[in-house]
Order: C-alpha cells, then structure tokens, then sequence
C-alpha cells in the first residue's frame, strides 16, 4: 500500500460551534480572533463558576422536529447538523438519496466524552421532583446509543461506532476511521462521517469539575464586556479551563474512493498515534513521556520526519499544569526543530468542548490552511495571551491570525485517564 493510499481523504467537514454554526462561520470567528466564552444562561449558588462556550446560535429545531429534539440529548442535534454539512460539503449522499447497498459503504464514527450526561441529570432531576423520566433514559446514557440516533438519522447502514475516550475521544475516532479506511476486510466501508461531540453545561458539570481543581472560576459577572478573556491558553495569569461545546465532523475517505466520485480532497490524515501515561486518572506523567511517544507514531505513521511538521495545534487546555508540560513534551518531541514550529490553541476561543477537542483542533487547523472562510490560508491565532508564562516559551500564534504557506500540522490531544493522541494531517 503507498503512502497516497494510507492516507484518508478529508472531503468535506462541518460544525456547531460557539463561534457560529457552519465551518465558514467557525473560520471566519477564528480568522478574526473572536472569542465564545459567554456568561451563563443560568446562575446557582452551589458553583462559582460563571462563564463557558456555548452554541447559542444553533436552534435543535431546525435539525429535529420538537418532540424528537427533547427525546436525545443536547449533543445529537448537533452532531446531525454538523454531519449533514460535512456530507454536503463532499458531495457524499446521505439519508432517503441512499439505496441500501450505498448506505452499506458509509459507516459513523461518534467520538464523545460526557455523551447523554446532560439527559440523564435532567431525567434524575425530574424522578426526584415526583415528574415521570423519560421512556429513553436507559438509550440516552448509553454512549454507542448516540452513535445509532445519528446513523438512524443519517441513513448510514456501515459500522455505527462509538470512541469514548475522555478528550481524545474525537481524535481517536478519526484515528480509528484512518485505520478502517486502511483495511481489506469484507465489508469496510469506503467511507466515514466522523463526529465529535459534547453538550453538557449544567452546574452539576460544572461543580464537578470545580472540585478537580481543573476550571476557571473567576468570577466575571461583574465585567461581562470582557467574560471572553476567560480561557487564556498559555498566559501567565491563566486559571483553568472554561467549559465548552459543539460538534465538528469530518467526512473521511479511501483516496481512490474519492478520485471516483471526482471530490477533491480538503486535506488528507496521514498518521495517528495514541498512547497511555498508566500514570494518574486527571493528571499527565510529569515525564510527558507516552504523549511525546504519540507524537513520534503519528509522524512515523504518516511516513514522514519530525521537522516535516510545520503546525502543531496544542490541546492546550488553560490549566497552568497542562499547558506548561505540554510545551515541556513538544520540545522533547522535536528536539531542537521545535522552535521553528508555529502552534496554535483553538480554546481561548471555544473553551473545552470535552470529547469534541481534537475534531474542533483538526478542522479548526483544515480550515485555516485551506482559508475556509473565503480568503487566504491563515494560522489559528490563540487569543487572550497577553502575558507570557516563561514556563510556555514556543510560537503559539499570540492573539492575531496570520497569513500562511503552511501545509502539514499535527494535533495533539491529553485526556483524563492518561491517555495521549496525536494526528498528523496535510492540507490539499
């Protein structure tokens, strides 16, 4: 098999995001150096927390009819919207254009890490107040269940998969499409639609997280004007990450599946690399050593040598521990090319959409090589970082966006649980 033929087409992507919905949209707010983070919706005295990156835009109703919307949780909508754009943007039929035998080649692909979280507190909520739960509770907080309502919906017959991995979960669904699409065995499909997907704002998510230490909690109701400062990746003065959501999808493909269809590629996944710290169930290795090891599979898998990476999109969370050691395992990874790399963070602007961070990560980077807005290819900026921590030293594209001739990145992801992920990804 060539390394053309181990890749995995990106022929379409789509998103909900807290910058708009649509990927030009998502684009455009990050060309711009726009900002998400919002104040609540809702206040509760039992948390501090006061702001996160929500999708308010984005109407479920256009997606489901009313009654099916309050059936699943938040997330579905999404991630059907998103992966209806993704299958536009590539041409890729879907839904009642499906014959049976078409609908056996595409398979789905659900990487989330709270799945119907939001659903079931809702639904325990609502037995403790004497209200009957719904009939779907059980369905709901079963992740692989989300995974079949989008295949249901999309009309997808293929493999209906679910990778719950923490916050590499999306990155490791692309991972495991790329691995598929590498496959002979009967039946695999020449297709996937991959999504990535979390929805769970509630104080109970919230508080949760407060007692890990990890969120902000500044209290910012007193300025909102600027409450989208909130998530400031690399900054000295950072105190935690701001709650995300939304869902980006991918539509991934055999290179010949996609030259028959005649789609040209957006880009193309060349390798992926995953590895675990067996280290601490919130806390990376200090060593970083596995998630410098997932960086060196992915580049060796994508058949190419470490100062062949130009980008590198961070996880880069806002928390002072993981940024500082993620910066730490990046100059381990590429020694002294290190320094020439330019990085970005997507989370200043769109906090930490969970499960949903290496897909928000890929197209956030696909869409900025490829000017998926309209206009000229550009780098992610991350913004909110205006006073450098000496403990973060490399190029993280401080605040304002910049033109670029840049085509190949990688994207890191770190996960709860000690896991590590790396994708390496080349722009068409």
């Amino acid at each position: 098999m060539t390394a053309m033929d181990r890749s995995a087409a990106i022929t379409g992507m789509g998103a909900v995001t807290p910058l708009g919905v649509g990927v030009a949209a998502y684009a455009q707010g990050l060309r711009g150096g726009k900002s998400g983070v919002r104040l609540l919706a809702f206040s509760d005295e039992r948390i501090k927390s006061s702001v996160a990156a929500q999708c308010v835009g984005f109407d479920p109703l256009t997606v489901l009819g009313e009654a099916e919307a309050a059936r699943v949780p938040r997330l579905v909508p999404m991630a059907i919207a998103a992966a209806r754009e993704a299958a536009a943007n590539a041409r890729l039929p879907i839904g009642p254009e499906l014959g049976v035998e078409e609908s056996r080649r595409i398979g789905l692909i659900l990487g989330t890490g709270g799945g119907g979280i939001d659903f079931t507190l809702s639904q325990a909520e609502a037995g403790h107040q004497g209200r009957r739960p719904s009939l779907w509770t059980i369905t709901n907080g079963t992740h692989g269940n989300l995974a079949g309502e989008l295949s249901i919906a999309l009309g997808l017959r293929g493999p209906s998969l679910c990778i719950s991995t923490g916050c590499a979960s999306s990155s490791d669904a692309v991972g495991m499409a790329l691995d598929q699409l590498r496959s002979d065995r009967p039946g695999t499909p020449d297709a996937w639609i991959v999504v990535g997907a979390d929805a769970h704002v509630r104080w109970e998510t919230l508080w949760g997280m407060e007692l890990l230490r990890v969120i902000s909690t500044r209290d910012w109701r007193g300025d909102a004007e600027h409450a989208g400062r909130a998530s400031r990746p690399f900054d000295r003065t950072r105190d935690g990450f701001v709650l995300g959501e939304g869902a980006w999808a991918l539509v991934l493909e055999r290179p010949a599946a996609a030259r028959r269809r005649e789609v040209r590629p957006l880009a193309r996944v060349l390798g992926y690399g995953a590895t675990c710290d067996a280290f601490h169930r919130v806390r990376p290795d200090p060593e970083m050593a596995e998630c410098v090891r997932a960086m060196h599979l992915a580049i060796e898998d994508a058949g190419l040598e470490r100062t062949d990476v130009e980008v590198i999109h961070y996880h880069g969370t806002s928390t002072q521990l993981n940024d500082a050691v993620e910066t730490q395992a990046v100059k381990a990874a590429f020694g002294e090319h290190a320094s020439r790399l330019v990085g970005h963070s997507v989370k200043g602007a769109i906090g930490h959409p969970q499960g949903a961070s290496g897909l928000a990560a890929l197209v956030a980077t696909v869409a900025g090589l490829t000017g998926a807005d309209g206009g000229e290819a550009f780098l992610v900026p991350t913004i909110n970082l205006g006073e450098p921590d000496p403990a973060c030293d490399l190029e993280y594209t401080a605040n304002v966006s910049r033109a670029t001739e840049a085509r190949t990145a990688l994207v890191n992801c770190l996960a709860f649980g000690a896991k590590n992920s790396a994708l390496v990804v080349r722009a068409e």
